[in-house]
């Protein structure tokens, strides 16, 4: 349930984010086209503002001129007002001229222009508006009346015929204008407005002319053969390849014992004979397919442009094809010095981590002796300087991976982070537990402990988890949180020095007096395996009951892994003793009639007499 929402979540931020951009995307686009928009309108009114200027000029030199020509104008003084002031205006309209290509100049930034292209291919752009009509309008109008003559059988290329009117030049067929072209357009080419229109005039009868000699029925006949025997091409060489990929097959079925041996690393077979040869014929089908799809898609271009109806398509084909790549090689080359930054610093950080493995690893098995810093601290603070250097490496390197600064990419980032910290919240808690469990060094492996109710000997530490072998042999897994919030007792803490006290109570009837208890009691630990007679044991009265006394007899000893065997070992030697020297032992529950029945013991005890009670004042005042 948890992993089907998580994935819902996932799914909603990426198709999230994926909206979100694609929205802001169109809303860029959109406020740059209305701006580029803006900037051709005003630079368009700026230069017709300009042409009016220079028409009001050319109006006004020819007035001075026809003044100058004039019989009336005999005046020595005004004849040189009107002279100069047709200088002025004739540097004025070359100022102008200047200006306006300075304009158009920056405006081409912006003004792509409208293609004209009516049988696919551009034959000319349009740049400039006039009147109503856009370049846009401009050129599809172009297109469509330059379509129509293609379509009519009365054309002829060489009836095209060029005239010039007041402000603009016209290229006619017949009566019907075909384009205009003025002074503006003229200006976008570079060229005089004749020349231009001249241009224009050639251009488009040779793309009739071509559009009709491609779309002859000889020229289809042509096509239709070349186009036969390419797809006859690729079927061989696609046949080609299944026979040859086959008659490899075969080959290396035939050779499988003598070549393929198979991959072996130290003595581990990492692949098999078998799987080595499935391997290469993976490899091999798969570079069929390739050669395959390449030949397919390099043919497809060349029957493409063998009809005029489908010609267009090749370049846009093509173009799938190496227009990502083209993007791919221009991102590595772009990115190559980010590329280089990473390795850089992947490998401070690479020998920095090794630096501190070195350190580790000699300060754990105890060849270099920090005062204070214990040897099993080593291995764990060596892991959290690793994740505290992995962390910084990502932070350091995190800027230069490619689409690091993407709305997405960062999306998914952050939506990662939470994920991780929602779904890790136990874990976490768990490795703060196994630090501090570390650190505290209440434990090493080994020791022999007790977790709550589990007892056992500590098999393995891990950041996470504690396991435990009990003496029943199971292996107890206790979580790190759990032990930080519960008690532990360490019974192999003080077991290599002094020792760990072995104790356990027995209930002993008044008759029996304590001197005869402590003797007796001492005399069953000396005969216990394991148990120190350095420090001396010794035994305590815990308590004094209606009907019994309860001691507990307290030993050392150095093995506290085997406390089970102790314990068993020492009541044993405890009845023994007792019954040797015809005491009873009875239970604190256990009432006992004496109206000279036998004795509770074993039957071999039951005749021993009572041992004496007398204490050797002189060995008490030489201890004394």
């Amino acid at each position: 349930m948890k992993l089907r929402l998580y994935s819902l979540l996932l799914g909603f931020v990426l198709s999230s984010s994926y909206v979100w951009a694609q929205t802001e995307k169109k809303e860029d686009t959109t406020t740059s086209d209305s701006i580029k928009k803006e900037i051709i309108s005003k630079g368009e009114t700026t230069l017709l503002e300009m042409r009016k200027q220079q028409n009001d000029d050319s109006l006004r030199r020819k007035y001075l001129e026809n003044e100058l020509l004039s019989s009336r104008r005999t005046d020595v003084y005004e004849q040189r007002k009107l002279i100069e002031e047709l200088a002025f205006l004739k540097s004025k309209d070359s100022l102008l001229i200047a200006k306006r290509r300075l304009k158009v100049d920056s405006l081409r930034a912006v003004n792509k222009g409208a293609p004209v292209a009516p049988f696919k291919d551009t034959l000319f752009t349009i740049f400039n508006s006039i009147g109503s009509y856009s370049a846009k309008e401009r050129a599809a109008g172009t297109a469509e009346r330059i379509e129509q003559l293609e379509a009519n059988y009365e054309f002829k290329s060489d009836s095209l015929l060029i005239r010039q009117t007041e402000d603009n030049w016209l290229l006619l067929w017949r009566d019907q204008v075909i384009l205009s072209v003025n002074e503006q357009d003229a200006l976008w080419a570079n060229k005089e407005a004749g020349e231009l229109v001249a241009s224009y005039k050639t251009t488009i009868a040779h793309a009739i002319d071509q559009y009709r000699e491609e779309n002859s029925f000889s020229r289809l006949l042509t096509s239709t053969g070349i186009a036969i025997a390419v797809i006859l091409g690729v079927v061989v060489i696609i046949v080609g390849l299944r026979k040859s990929v086959n008659l490899l097959k075969l080959r290396m079925i035939k050779s499988k014992k003598r070549r393929f041996n198979g991959i072996v690393i130290k003595g581990y077979q990492l692949v098999s004979p078998a799987q080595e040869m499935k391997f290469i014929w993976l490899i091999t089908g798969i570079l069929r397919w390739l050669l395959i799809l390449t030949v397919i898609y390099l043919a497809l271009p060349i029957l493409f442009n063998l009809f005029p109806s489908t010609k267009g398509y090749a370049p846009i084909l093509i173009g799938y094809f190496m227009s990502p790549l083209k993007k791919v090689a221009l991102a590595m080359i772009d990115y190559f010095p980010n590329f280089v930054t990473i390795i850089v610093v992947y490998l401070v950080f690479h020998y920095a981590l090794k630096m501190f493995k070195y350190f580790a690893d000699e300060l754990a098995n105890g060849s270099l002796v920090i005062k204070g810093f214990y040897a099993d601290w080593a291995l764990p603070t060596y892991h959290i300087l690793r994740v505290l250097l992995l962390a910084f490496f990502f932070v350091v390197v995190f800027p230069y991976l490619p689409g690091s600064e993407s709305p997405i990419f960062q999306g998914i980032s952050v939506f990662i982070g939470v994920l991780f910290t929602f779904s890790s919240a136990g874990a976490l808690g768990n490795i703060v537990a196994g630090l501090m469990l570390t650190y505290m060094r209440s434990f090493v492996i080994g020791d022999r402990v007790k977790f709550g109710d589990v007892t056992g000997d500590i098999v393995e530490k891990s950041l996470l988890v504690t396991r435990i072998r009990t003496p029943n042999n199971e292996v107890v897994s206790i979580p790190n949180s759990q032990i930080m919030s519960n008690h532990t007792i360490n019974y192999s803490a003080e077991a290599g020095q002094q020792g760990l006290i072995i104790n356990t109570k027995v209930a002993m009837a008044y008759d029996v007096p304590w001197q005869t208890f402590h003797e007796l009691a001492k005399a069953a630990v000396s005969r216990t395996e394991l148990l120190e007679s350095t420090p001396e044991p010794f035994i305590f009265q815990s308590s004094l009951d209606d009907f019994y006394v309860t001691y507990q007899v307290n030993a050392y000893t150095k093995h506290p892994h085997r406390q089970a065997f102790i314990y068993s070992e020492l009541h044993k030697h405890i009845m023994d003793v007792f019954h040797e020297a015809g005491i009873e032992m009875v239970s604190p529950k256990y009432h006992a009639v004496r109206d000279g029945s036998v004795k509770d013991m074993p039957e071999k005890y039951r005749g021993v007499p009572v041992r004496p009670f007398h204490v050797d004042v002189k060995e008490v005042r030489d201890k004394e």
